[in-house]
């Protein structure tokens, strides 16, 4: 992609948000961005006008991401993660603009043993799931130029995610239990933004996979994550009827990265990505808006 190009970044401040400034100004590339107040995603007429003509690339890093907090409002969850997805796609269409969208593993019912393909139909198990893939249809229906991305448990140097907060309970307690029944893929926020501009500039089309390489259990996750945090608290593995939440989570959500990395090239290791992460975390500022 060339430096000059139009490229409209849609929610800048949340965790994605952030990992696409940083990777955009290293490399040199123009761009605007738009977030609250100027643009409230719940606002169909707000999205309409921030989406202009001339705009090359829309990326948007807007999301309602409360798993547990969309079975208790799903109609919320689907207005910004569904219904709006389709209005932004429509606009993207109307000025012929190409989009680029994020979607989860949560799209699947995680009963399956082997890795999830992007073609698999959508068999969500939770209400977030649901408007997920509900964002993901209303994309393809709009007919024009886009790019889906799926990730999964993804996380980065700041906002609220799952490395952050084990890291902060370790340096707090002895010992941590952590669900060791639920199979995925973790994902850097930093590798999911510079992934998908890779596949956006080799000219990708439709639904791509992008996570860490390997793969992992929140368990096995947590306890690399306090190995190089605090080694002296010890995290147990538990299964997930001993953490009941509100949502119910796939048990294997592991997502198959063979399309992607044809493309280009195979994705880094979870740990190495994770050890970068832990050795920029001190001190970072948090952020979780958009």
């Amino acid at each position: 992609m060339e430096p000059d190009a139009n490229i409209l970044l849609i929610g800048p401040n949340g965790m994605l948000g952030r990992a696409w400034r940083a990777l955009l100004d290293a490399r040199g590339m123009s761009y605007r961005a738009v977030g609250r107040p100027e643009l409230d995603f719940a606002d169909p007429d707000a999205i309409v006008s921030a989406v202009t003509d001339g705009v090359d690339l829309v990326i948007n890093c807007v999301a309602y991401t409360d798993v547990d907090g969309a079975e208790a409002d799903e109609p919320t969850a689907m207005l910004i993660n569904g219904q709006n997805v389709g209005v932004l796609a429509d606009r993207c269409k109307a000025v012929d603009a190409a989009l680029l969208h994020y979607s989860t593993d949560y799209v699947f019912n995680g009963q399956q043993s082997w890795p999830y393909q992007t073609d698999q139909p959508h068999d969500p198990i939770n209400a977030y799931g649901r408007s997920k893939a509900q964002g993901e249809t209303r994309v393809r229906a709009a007919g024009g130029r886009h790019l889906i991305v799926r990730a999964s448990w993804v996380y980065a140097p700041w906002g609220r995610n799952f490395v952050r907060t084990i890291a902060h309970a370790a340096r707090q307690r002895d010992v941590l239990r952590v669900v060791d029944d639920q199979h995925g893929r973790p994902t850097s926020a930093e590798h999911l933004a510079a992934a998908s501009l890779a596949l956006y500039e080799v000219g990708a089309s439709g639904v791509h996979h992008v996570t860490d390489g390997g793969r992992c259990t929140w368990c096995g996750f947590a306890q690399a994550i306090v190995a190089t945090v605090n080694p002296a608290c010890t995290v147990e593995p538990c299964s997930s009827a001993e953490h009941p939440r509100a949502a119910k989570r796939p048990a294997y959500s592991v997502l198959d990265l063979s399309q992607t990395q044809k493309l280009i090239g195979p994705m880094p290791d979870w740990k190495t990505n994770l050890n970068s992460v832990l050795n920029r975390m001190s001190g970072v500022a948090e952020s979780t808006g958009s």
